[in-house]
């Protein structure tokens, strides 16, 4: 019973800090502990059933910590890469979109501001906003915006 408290202790103190998926929580838990596998995901149920541990807030907080920086293309792999279901993403997949265009324009105006005067220009500011998640029609529109804008 003390393992469970000292586990449960544990969670809270990182959900505390932060959310966090079922999954990233797991593998925090998981370390520098003897509890089993199975005490693990009766605690997380447990925090699911009362609110504290919820994938929703979860993708709520990533996106809105990332989006001013990154694609949805980035933001999806990570939402994958922390265990998140396939279809919460699909969820929010079109609300990522629908304002990717206006963010990739601002990344690519606070970075570089000027059209590229070459090639190798070009290609580095392809580099680097497909770095951030951003899809290379996504960029050819930035350009083209930065293009009718005289920028």
């Amino acid at each position: 019973m003390e393992e469970k408290s000292t586990l449960e202790t544990r969670a809270l103190r990182f959900l505390a800090r932060r959310e966090h998926s079922r999954l990233e929580l797991e593998k925090k838990l998981a370390t520098n502990t003897q509890s089993s596998a199975e005490t693990i995901s009766e605690l997380l149920d447990e925090l699911e059933q009362k609110g504290f541990l919820s994938a929703e807030r979860f993708i709520e907080q990533t996106i809105r910590i990332r989006r001013p920086k990154f694609g949805s293309q980035r933001i999806v792999h990570e939402l994958k890469q922390k265990g998140i279901d396939e279809q919460l993403i699909a969820r929010i997949l079109p609300e990522l979109t629908e304002t990717e265009l206006d963010t990739a324009y601002e990344v690519w105006r606070k970075k570089f501001g000027v059209l590229p005067a070459n090639a190798k220009e070009h290609g580095k500011q392809m580099r680097f906003m497909m770095s951030r998640g951003y899809s290379f029609d996504i960029m050819r529109q930035v350009l083209a915006q930065a293009e009718q804008e005289n920028v």
